[in-house]
C-alpha cells in the first residue's frame, strides 16, 4: 500500500506501525516539520518535558519498566547535544531507545549553519548505530530499522538525524518496508560444545558462584536462572544492573557484588574456583583491582556480545549467545548428566559470611535519621511490586542494599554511567509504561536539583510518580570520599539544602505536587503511608538525614576486594588468609 506524503507524515506514520504510543520531547527549528503532523496522530502521544536530557532519561526508563522501545525526539544543534547523556546512559546499560534529532537542511550541513552540530559523528561512539537520513523516501525503512537494532542482540540506543529538508519534502510512503542490514547477525543460540564444556567445569569445581548481570534480565531470564541456581545449588550474585533478576529472600543469594556488595558477594567471587558469568561485563567496579579478582577462578562468560567476552578477564569458556538460551541448554545439559558437583563445604563458608558479616549501619544519637532507614522502610511499606527508580551516588547504593528485590526489573537505576539527575525523569517514563504500578524515584538531593524541573511535566501530564528526596545538605558520594581519602577537606560538597535553599516542599508545591517532609525516625512510616495514598498528582518527600552517614561495605577504587572494609578501618577475615 502507496500514499503519497511529505516525509514528515512519513516519520509520523512509521512510528505508528511500529506501534510507538509514547515519544518524549520539545520541539524547534529543525525537527518542527515532524511535529506538524505528531498534533494529528491518534496513536501517539507526545509528552512536552522541560529539558532534552529529561526526555532520553524517560525513553530509557519507559524502556526498562515495559521491556519496549522508549522514543525520545529533539531539534538539531543544542537540542540534539542535550540528548547525549542519556544516550551514553542507555549505551552504557545496555537499553534499547531511539532518538530522532532535527538536522539542518542538507544543503546547509558542513557550512556551521544556525543550530548545526554533527550529532552523528558526536554521538558515533555511544550509539550501537545511528543513521543520517537526507532523502525522504529512506524514512521509513531506517525507523524500522533503528527499532530493529535498538531492540535485538545487546539492546542499546540508535540515532536517527533528519535533516529539515527531507521532512518537508514529498515522498511515497510504502509499508512494511525491507530492512537493508546485510551485516547485522546477533548471534542468539549458544554452540553446544560451549555448553557441555560449561557444565564440566560446573560439576568438577568445589566453589562455584553465578556471577549474574543485568543480560540475564535484558534476556527475561529469571525463571530459568531459578532453575538453573535450584537445580545445582550454586550460590547467586546479582549486580546492580540485575537487582531481583534472582530473589533477594531466596537462599542461595549472596547479594550485590562490588565495591559497595554485601561480604558475602564479595568473598564468593574472590574464594571462588569457578565463576559462570551470564550477562555481565567484569565491571571495574566489581572487580577491583583486575590483577587480584578471583585469582583462583576459571571463568565460565556468555553474553550476547561477543566484544565483551575475555574484554577484561579472560573467559576459559567463552560462549556467544542469548542468556534465556544459554541458561536453558545449560540446565537441559546438566539435567542429562549424572554429574553434580558437592559444594556442602563451600555454603559452610559462605553462610558464615551471611551470618557474620550481614549489611548493618549506624544510628545516630542526636536522633537524626539514618537514610538505611528510610530504604528499610521504604522497601517494606511500599512493596516488592513497586519500581524503584534510582539516582546515583549513596542513595542508589542504599537503595539497592536496604530495600528487598524479589521481580525482575524493579530496580531502575543509571549504573555504567552513573548519571546525576536520571531518577526523576525515568522514574516519569517508567511510570507512563507501567501506569498501574507504583512508581518511587529515590533521590539524592544533589541529583534532584538536576532534573527536578520534570516535575512540571508529571503534574501537568498526570503522572503521579513518587520522589523520596535523600537530603544530607551534601554530594554525598563525594563527600564520603572526601572523608575517607582527602583529610576531610570538603571541597565544593556542601550544598546546604538543609538549610533549606531551596526548600523542596515548597519547590514541589510550586511544581504542583504535594510536598511532604520527614526528619525523625519515628515520623517516617507515616509520611511513606501518607505518600503511598496520594494517587491523582506527583509526591516529593524531603527525607533530611544526617550528613555523615556512609555506604558500607566498600572497596576503595583500585584496591583489591580483598582489602573490603565493613567500615571505616574495620574488615572481615577471610576464610584461607593462611594458605
Amino acid at each position: 500500500m502507496t500514499e503519497r506524503m511529505t516525509g514528515a507524515q512519513s516519520l509520523v506514520r512509521a512510528l505508528e506501525h511500529m506501534e510507538v504510543d509514547t515519544v518524549f520531547g520539545i520541539p524547534g527549528g529543525a525537527i518542527l516539520p515532524a511535529y506538524d503532523p505528531l498534533y494529528d496522530s491518534t496513536k501517539v502521544r507526545h509528552v512536552l518535558v522541560r529539558h532534552e536530557q529529561g526526555a532520553g532519561h524517560a525513553a530509557e526508563g519507559y524502556a526498562q519498566a515495559t521491556g519496549r522501545v522508549g522514543v525520545c525526539m529533539a531539534t538539531s544543534g543544542p537540542g540534539a547535544t542535550n540528548l547525549v547523556t542519556p544516550i551514553a546512559d542507555a549505551y552504557m546499560d545496555s537499553v534499547p531507545i531511539v532518538a530522532i534529532t532535527g538536522q539542518v537542511a542538507s544543503a546547509a550541513i558542513g557550512t556551521d549553519a544556525f543550530q548545526e552540530a554533527d550529532i552523528s559523528g558526536i554521538t558515533m561512539p555511544i550509539t550501537k548505530h545511528n543513521f543520517l537520513i537526507t532523502d525522504p523516501a529512506d524514512i521509513p525503512r531506517t525507523i524500522m530499522e533503528a527499532f530493529h537494532i535498538a531492540s535485538t542482540g545487546r539492546p542499546g540506543p540508535v540515532l536517527v538525524d533528519i535533516s529539515k529538508d527531507a521532512l518537508q519534502a514529498e515522498t511515497t510512503f510504502s509499508w512494511p518496508p525491507a530492512m537493508q542490514l546485510p551485516g547485522y547477525r546477533p548471534v542468539t543460540r549458544p554452540h553446544s560444545k560451549q555448553i557441555r564444556e560449561a557444565a564440566k567445569l560446573i560439576a568438577e569445581a568445589r566453589r562455584p558462584v553465578l556471577y549474574v548481570g543485568g543480560g540475564v534480565h535484558k534476556a527475561g531470564a529469571s525463571a530459568e536462572l531459578l532453575q538453573l541456581a535450584e537445580l545445582t545449588n550454586i550460590p547467586v550474585i546479582t549486580t546492580l544492573m540485575a537487582r531481583g533478576t534472582f530473589p533477594d529472600s531466596h537462599p542461595q543469594h549472596m547479594g550485590m557484588p562490588g565495591m559497595h556488595g554485601s561480604v558475602a558477594a564479595v568473598g564468593a567471587l574472590q574464594q571462588s574456583d569457578l565463576i559462570v558469568g551470564l550477562g555481565v561485563r567484569f565491571d571495574d567496579r566489581v572487580t577491583g583491582k583486575l590483577s587480584s579478582f578471583a585469582p583462583r577462578a576459571k571463568v565460565v562468560h556468555a553474553d550476547i556480545d561477543p566484544a565483551e567476552i575475555s574484554k577484561n578477564r579472560h573467559a576459559d569458556v567463552p560462549i556467544v549467545g542469548d542468556c534465556k538460551e544459554v541458561i536453558s541448554d545449560l540446565v537441559a545439559t546438566i539435567q542429562a548428566s549424572e554429574e553434580r558437583g558437592d559444594y556442602a563445604d563451600w555454603w559452610t563458608v559462605l553462610d558464615g559470611y551471611k551470618a557474620t558479616y550481614p549489611l548493618g549501619y549506624d544510628t545516630f544519637e542526636d536522633g537524626s535519621l539514618a537514610p538505611q532507614y528510610v530504604m528499610e522502610r521504604l522497601g517494606a511499606i511500599a512493596g516488592p511490586d513497586t519500581y524503584y527508580v534510582a539516582g546515583v551516588g549513596q542513595h542508589q547504593m542504599w537503595a539497592s542494599q536496604f530495600i528487598g528485590y524479589e521481580k525482575p526489573g524493579t530496580f531502575i537505576n543509571s549504573g555504567g554511567l552513573g548519571t546525576m539527575g536520571f531518577a526523576v525523569p525515568a522514574a516519569m517514563g517508567a511510570k507512563m509504561g507501567r501506569p498501574d504500578a507504583t512508581v518511587w524515584a529515590i533521590d539524592g538531593d544533589g541529583c534532584f536539583q538536576m532534573t527536578n524541573q520534570e516535575l512540571a511535566t508529571c503534574a501537568l501530564e498526570g503522572v503521579p510518580v513518587k520522589i523520596a528526596v535523600i537530603n544530607n545538605g551534601n554530594l554525598g558520594m563525594v563527600r564520603q570520599w572526601q572523608t575517607l581519602f582527602y583529610d576531610e577537606r570538603y571541597s565544593n560538597t556542601d550544598l546546604q539544602t538543609t538549610r533549606r535553599i531551596p526548600d523542596f516542599v515548597k519547590l514541589a508545591e510550586a511544581y504542583g505536587c504535594v510536598g511532604l517532609r520527614c526528619e525523625r525516625p519515628e515520623d517516617v512510616d507515616a509520611t511513606i503511608e501518607k505518600a503511598m495514598e496520594i494517587n491523582d498528582v506527583p509526591v516529593v518527600v524531603d527525607f533530611v538525614v544526617h550528613q555523615d552517614a556512609m555506604v558500607w561495605p566498600m572497596v576503595a577504587a583500585g584496591t583489591s576486594n580483598d582489602d573490603i572494609k565493613i567500615a571505616r578501618d574495620m574488615a572481615p577475615k577471610w576464610e584461607n588468609e593462611d594458605e
